[in-house]
Order: C-alpha cells, then sequence, then structure tokens
C-alpha cells in the first residue's frame, strides 16, 4: 500500500471513530437530560419546599415526623430565606414555599394562584455581644429604633442608660448586623420598627428588604447569630431559636403595658389573641406592638405562612402536599414549644383548615391539563 493510500486510509478510519464519539456523547447527553430531576418534577412521593428561615428548625421536625409515618415519602425543604422561596416558587422550581412576610394583594397578582395559611409563631429576638452584662438588656422601642437607625451610637447613650439603670454597659461602639438577604424575619422587625418609630416609617420603612442605615449584613440567620457571636458589642436580632442554639443572650423588649417582655412562645401566643379579631378577617395581619391590654405579649413576633400553589404538580403530589400541611396545623403543632414557637390557638388552626380546604383541596385533587 503506497504511503498516499495508508494516509487516506488512517484518515478514514479517524473520521469514522470520531463520528461514533460524537453519536454516544449525543445519545449520552440525551439520556443524561431524560434521567436528570425537573424543576418541581419528581416521583408523587416527594416534595420541595423552600423559604423562610425562621421555621427551618421546626419544619425539619415536621419533616422528620411527618415522613417517619408515610414510608417511601421524601420532604426536602431548602432553609434560603422568604425571598428566596417566594422567587423559587414564582418560578415553578418548589412544590411549596415559606414566608414570614404574607403577600399582600400586589404581589399575589404576581404570583401563580395560590393559598397562604399561617402555620407557626415566634419571637424575632434581639441578640447582643455585652460580657459584662451580667442582667438580660432592656429596650424600649425608641431604643431600638435609634440604635438600627444609627442615631444611637454606643452602649451608654442617654436612652440606653434609662432603659437599664445601674447596669453594666460598656463605654464601646454598637456594631449592628442585620440580613443581606430578602427575609421574612426582617420584614417582621422592620415591621414593628416602622409601627413604633414614625423616623424610621418615613426613613427606612418595611419589607423583606430594606435599605439598612447602618450595620454589617449576614446571610441567614445563621449569618446574622454569627456576626454577633464574633463581635463584642455586637448586636442583631434573629429567630429565638438560633440565639439559644448559640447561647447568646436576648433582649427584654418594652410592649404597650409598659412591662419588660422576654420573647417566649406564650408571649407570643398573647401576642396572636390581641389580634384575634383583625386576624379572623383577614389572616395576614400584622401581630406586631400589640395594644395595652395585652400585658403579657411579646411585642416583636410573627406569623409564618405556607405558600401553596391551587394548581399542584399532579393529583399524587396535590393529595401528599395537602396531608403534609393538615398535618402541620393540627398534630404538628404539638411540637412548637418544644422548639420556642408558639402554638396556634385552636381559633387559627380551624381557619388554617377552612383555608386549606376551601382554597386548595379541590385544586389539590385535580390534575393539571
Amino acid at each position: 500500500m503506497s504511503r498516499t493510500l495508508r494516509c487516506l486510509h488512517l484518515s478514514s478510519i479517524l473520521s469514522i471513530f470520531l463520528s461514533l464519539s460524537a453519536m454516544l456523547a449525543c445519545n449520552s447527553g440525551s439520556k443524561s437530560m431524560q434521567n436528570a430531576p425537573q424543576a418541581g418534577g419528581g416521583s408523587a412521593n416527594q416534595l420541595i419546599g423552600a423559604g423562610s428561615t425562621f421555621i427551618n428548625p421546626i419544619m425539619t421536625r415536621w419533616v422528620s415526623d411527618f415522613t417517619a409515618g408515610h414510608s417511601g415519602v421524601q420532604i426536602n425543604y431548602q432553609s434560603i430565606g422568604s425571598g428566596g422561596g417566594i422567587q423559587q416558587l414564582k418560578q415553578g422550581l418548589v412544590d411549596f414555599g415559606a414566608s414570614d412576610a404574607a403577600l399582600d394583594d400586589d404581589k399575589l397578582k404576581e404570583m401563580p394562584a395560590l393559598v397562604q395559611i399561617p402555620e407557626s409563631a415566634g419571637p424575632v429576638c434581639i441578640t447582643y455581644n455585652l460580657p459584662d452584662l451580667k442582667e438580660p438588656l432592656k429596650l424600649s422601642a425608641k431604643s431600638l429604633a435609634g440604635i438600627f437607625l444609627g442615631t444611637i451610637k454606643t452602649w451608654q447613650d442617654p436612652e440606653l442608660r434609662k432603659d437599664n439603670p445601674g447596669a453594666k454597659l460598656p463605654n464601646t461602639a454598637i456594631i449592628v448586623s442585620h440580613r443581606s438577604d430578602g427575609s421574612g424575619t426582617t420584614n417582621i422587625f422592620t415591621t414593628y420598627l416602622a409601627k413604633v418609630s414614625p423616623e424610621w416609617q418615613k426613613k427606612v420603612g418595611k419589607g423583606i428588604s430594606v435599605s439598612w442605615p447602618v450595620g454589617i449584613g449576614g446571610k441567614g440567620s445563621e449569618g446574622v447569630t454569627g456576626v454577633v457571636k464574633q463581635t463584642p458589642g455586637g448586636i442583631g436580632y434573629v429567630e429565638l431559636t438560633y440565639a439559644k442554639e448559640n447561647n447568646l443572650p436576648v433582649a427584654q423588649i418594652r410592649n404597650q403595658a409598659g412591662n419588660w417582655v422576654e420573647p417566649s412562645a406564650d408571649g407570643t401566643t398573647a401576642a396572636i389573641n390581641a389580634f384575634a379579631d383583625q386576624l379572623a378577617k383577614d389572616v395576614r395581619t400584622p401581630i406586631v406592638d400589640p395594644p395595652a391590654s395585652a400585658k403579657d405579649a411579646y411585642p416583636i413576633a410573627g406569623l409564618t405562612f405556607l405558600l401553596v400553589p391551587k394548581e399542584p404538580k399532579s393529583a399524587e403530589k396535590g393529595k401528599l402536599l395537602k396531608d403534609f400541611i393538615e398535618y402541620i396545623v393540627t398534630q404538628g403543632q404539638q411540637q412548637a414549644e418544644a422548639l420556642y414557637y408558639a402554638k396556634l390557638p385552636d381559633a387559627l388552626q380551624q381557619q388554617d383548615q377552612t383555608l386549606l380546604s376551601q382554597g386548595s383541596a379541590q385544586a389539590m385533587n385535580t390534575t393539571k391539563p
């Protein structure tokens, strides 16, 4: 065989080899795409949820208990913040969302048809890093707003000394920490500040994300907890569970009755009860800064909402999601107080079941066209 023919022969073999390789790669890629889980898909026994970090501790318990009693069921909850959960639900990437900020009518117009179901409640606590302070820090609404506005800059400020007579407060700067991500916890806290401080309402406002006047951002409740824990003179807002797990102290907040109240499940229940009439008309009613008649109410508390699409991915998924939510708002409430959440009052539990049946039960048992 001549040299020219040998080269042509080798060239043909190489061409065939490359063609076969390309075909195999293409087929392999097609199979990989076929086997890859699709957004919001998965088997009928799988649910994916995302959102609030506020409820992550209790949601973890609910998922564990529910799946233990339902063989083959898998529920994956991603604690990415209320804002992230809302966006993933909007894009159809999850089967349900969770938010500490109820969606108003304008936001609902941007979302797929859904029902909002209150499923837990808890206090947003103010945690701090003051090693030499032996008694709980006390903060009035005026002092707290001043700290996060940046008008109260040191721990020796007259307002803080008035709140804490005789307390050993350091003569150092206050280092504020706040959430850097979209957060329902931020919504609860800023809703409180906007209600008690006209200056805050005018300059900052309320929402899951705001333009903070001062402070260091932390991602998630874990991030804020970490900043405070590592920063002498630090102060931030987190869920009570995160403060407890990290052995951080929590401040007493003065309520409208003039009482200094620590964050607790009982104080949150008192706040819910103070707004019972309003909640009966609209479950989205904020429960911050209850009236003076609620003497034991903790003033910075909020409800968290499950965001449930009215059109599930399938009838089977809809049934499973309905069963899971029914468990959460009934039997699951028994787990709440052990994890520093408030057990929903009976009236609100019944209201939840009405919302579930009226807003989603029919859709959950109807296959999407």
